[in-house]
This record gives structure tokens, C-alpha cells and sequence, in this order.
């Protein structure tokens, strides 16, 4: 069958309406978005933006000014948020959100003339009276506003650096800009999504330092070959995403499996075991709140690789393989003050086996999550929270992934409040 020519066939059917989104999260389930749409060309894929906030839960009314709807339609930015768009003023002072605030303002595009009238306090369209109000929200804390530039190379300049430090000292949160032809170009719509989130977070995890490790690491057996094990790191992608949105410094540590989860989680890829070992260990001796060792690390290796390619066509191939060190011990001896997430996975085995085995961890991890392979089917999986105080089932990467840093809010809160009652102790 030709895939590229249509065969006639008729969609598969579907619940949903023309204006309905399929849900990604729940995110940003009761946040009001402000979506400020400014004359950018990029002001065109300002509906897609809208759609993906809504997507994550929230509720997003679009500003337009004149010069942006030269770029998007009206129509597209009232199917895509569900709202009227916001073009003029008039006696319900739009600007001021009184009667519905807004919990966070994303300037998307931000050109150049717009973050120099915010720098400066020039409130002269809809779209800059409206940040003049919300800079002044958000020096109150009942807001965050998120700005993501969107221009040209050329107008990149100290003016430009000037203004975004300015209003970067007042609390504005500045969004990456997507990096290609010379240009500030707007990030992904994901991309923005969870910027919003890590803005409007309020978890005792922003800020703190935590590696994330997953997928394989790789052995070779020569220049060319290597052993790998079938474990690809969608766990702990999952797990990175989670604590990225809710505004952890998160690193996602990932072996070379082929792979790669969305752009915007950033993994950095270990090719090999050794890699694996030194990237992990460097990590460690920068500090870190939390290391979840999730990877599927290699347990042997060839006792030494060999130096080009083995020739082809050979009646056997005899491989010695010996022990690997175990990582996650020595990381966890090099600083025993970071917290310690340990994963254990079996086959074949019952659950109170799995449990047995994993609580042997404890010693030196304040969480095992432990997995049999027949409780894996795709995406799907199911975990037991193996602790001192017990065992909890949890259901799905997604579930696992929020009560991992459920628990790990938990242990932030508990040192937080440590440190707080030495402090009051240490002045008495």
C-alpha cells in the first residue's frame, strides 16, 4: 500500500470537540495565563502556544497589539483559548485583571521595542499597559511575569542586554530563546509551557540540584561493538520532567541507547560506562541535594576492549567479562550528605522477594524503587516505594514519577525545617 497517498478512508472517531485539547497534564489545572502577543512574526504560532498551556490545564485569555494581529488571526487566538483577545481598553479596565487576576504573564513574542517600553515603564498599547500593571502585581508577589525575546541577530545589542537585566533585577523571568539563523527564534511551545510552570512553582525542590540517571551504559567489547542492555531511560526522562516543571535544577544523566526525550529536559549523554562513572562522580563533587540513580547500569564488562575491530567470520568469539564497580556506592560515599534514590529491577520473582532484596539498598539509599519486568508493558509500569517506614505500590511512569518527588519535596521540607530549629538553636 502507497503510505503517502490517501486511500479515501474517513478519521477515526473521537469524543472530543472542535475546541477541546488533549490533555498533556494538570499542571497548570487553575492557573490564568495572560498570553501578551506582540508584532513579531512569530506572533503566528501564538495559537499552538495557547492550545499547549491549555493542554497542561490552564486557563489562557490572549492581548494582541495592532502589530501583532498583522501576524495571527483574531479568530485563531479566540478558537485557540476559548476567550475574546484583548485589542482595546475600555471601561473594565482590561489591563488591571482586577475582577480575575492572572497568575502569570507570558510575553510570547517579545520584540525589542516591547522589552524596552517595560524596562522604561511605557504603558502605550494594550499589550504594555497590561505589563505595567503586571510588573507592579509581581513586585507585590500576586504574579509571575515570563518573557521570551524573539528577533533578529542585529538587534541584539546593549540595549537590549540592558533592558532584560533591568527587569530581570525586578524578578521578570527571561525564557531561553531558541538559538537558530542568526536569530533570537521563540521556543517550542513545550518549551514555554513548562517555563510558565517553574515560574508559578512554589516547591521546596526550586533551585536544588538533583541528577537524575537512566538508560544503559554502554561496554565495548572493541572499537566498534558494545554491550548494552535493553533499557532506554523513559523512566527517568519522566522523572527529570517532573522536577524540571516544578523548577528543580534537574539534570537528566542518560546512557547512549539511541533515545533521546524531549529537547527541552537537556540530557546529557554518557557514550559509555566509564563516561557514565566520571560525568556521574564530577556531578557529585559539585554538589548535589538528591542523586536518583535510575540507569541500567552495566554489571559486566569485557576485561579489556580491544583496540580497532574485531575481524568478522571467526567460528566463536570468546568474551571475559568481570564486575563493574557499583556507582551509586560510590557516589554515595563521596558525599554522604546528598539523598540517594536507588532503583532495583528482577524478573521472575514475587513481590515480597522484590521487597526483600530491595530493602537490602536502604542502607545507603532513603528510597528504593523497586520493579519486576512483568509488571513493564511499554509505557506503563508499576513500582513499589520501598522505605524504612514501608512499601507503597505505585501505578504508571507518570504516577511514579510524582510521588518520587512528592517524596523528595518531603525530604527538602524536612531539611529545611532542620536547619531553621539549628539556627534558632545556635542563637539561644
Amino acid at each position: 500500500m502507497d503510505r503517502f497517498t490517501w486511500d479515501y478512508s474517513a478519521p477515526t472517531p473521537s469524543s472530543m470537540g472542535d475546541h477541546d485539547v488533549p490533555p498533556a497534564s494538570g499542571r497548570l489545572k487553575g492557573r490564568r495565563i495572560a498570553l501578551l502577543v506582540t508584532g513579531g512574526i512569530a506572533a503566528m504560532k501564538t495559537p499552538e502556544l495557547a492550545r499547549g498551556l491549555r493542554r497542561n490545564g490552564a486557563e489562557v485569555v490572549a492581548f494582541a497589539s495592532d502589530e501583532a494581529l498583522r501576524y495571527v488571526g483574531r479568530e485563531a487566538l479566540e478558537w485557540a483559548t476559548l476567550n475574546e483577545v484583548v485589542t482595546s481598553l475600555t471601561w473594565k479596565a482590561e489591563h488591571l485583571s482586577d475582577g480575575a487576576p492572572f497568575d502569570a504573564y507570558l510575553v510570547a513574542p517579545a520584540t525589542h521595542n516591547t522589552i524596552a517600553k517595560m524596562a522604561h515603564g511605557i504603558g502605550d498599547t494594550v499589550v504594555t499597559s497590561a505589563l505595567v500593571s503586571a510588573l507592579g502585581r509581581m513586585e507585590q508577589g500576586r504574579c509571575k511575569v515570563i518573557v521570551a525575546p524573539t528577533m533578529h541577530g542585529t538587534m541584539h545589542n546593549s540595549q537590549l542586554v540592558d533592558n532584560a537585566r533591568r527587569l530581570a533585577a525586578q524578578g521578570v523571568m527571561f525564557a531561553r530563546p531558541r538559538d537558530a539563523y542568526g536569530k533570537h527564534n521563540m521556543p517550542d511551545t513545550e518549551f514555554l509551557c513548562v517555563c510558565v510552570g517553574r515560574a508559578l512553582s512554589d516547591s521546596p525542590l526550586r533551585g536544588r540540584r538533583i541528577m537524575v540517571t537512566a538508560g544503559p551504559t554502554p561496554v565495548p567489547i572493541d572499537g566498534v561493538r558494545r554491550i548494552v542492555n535493553r533499557f532506554r531511560g523513559r523512566l527517568g526522562a519522566e522523572i527529570a520532567a517532573e522536577l524540571l516543571w516544578r523548577g528543580a535544577d534537574a539534570e537528566l544523566l542518560l546512557g547512549d541507547g539511541a533515545w533521546r526525550p524531549a529537547s527541552w529536559i537537556g540530557a546529557s549523554i554518557a557514550r559509555t560506562y566509564d563516561d557514565y562513572r566520571r560525568m556521574v562522580l564530577e556531578r557529585v563533587d559539585q554538589g548535589l541535594f538528591a542523586g536518583v540513580f535510575s540507569a541500567g547500569v552495566a554489571d559486566y564488562r569485557p576485561e579489556a576492549a580491544v583496540d580497532g575491530k574485531i575481524s568478522s567470520g571467526q567460528a566463536q568469539l570468546a568474551l571475559n567479562l568481570v564486575p563493574t564497580e557499583k556507582i551509586i556506592d560510590l557516589a554515595c560515599a563521596r558525599d554522604p550528605d546528598m539523598y540517594c534514590v536507588g532503583f532495583k529491577y528482577l524478573e521472575k520473582v514475587s513481590e515480597e522477594e522484590l521487597i526483600r532484596v530491595a530493602a537490602k539498598r536502604l542502607d545507603r539509599a532513603g528510597l528504593v524503587i523497586a520493579t519486576r519486568g512483568e509488571d513493564t508493558r511499554g509505557t506503563e509500569q508499576r513500582a513499589l516505594f520501598v522505605r524504612q517506614e514501608g512499601v507503597t505500590p505505585v501505578d504508571s511512569k507518570r504516577a511514579i514519577a510524582g510521588a518520587l518527588a512528592d517524596h523528595l519535596e518531603a525530604v527538602a521540607t524536612a531539611a529545611d525545617d532542620r536547619k531553621v530549629l539549628s539556627l534558632a538553636h545556635h542563637r539561644e
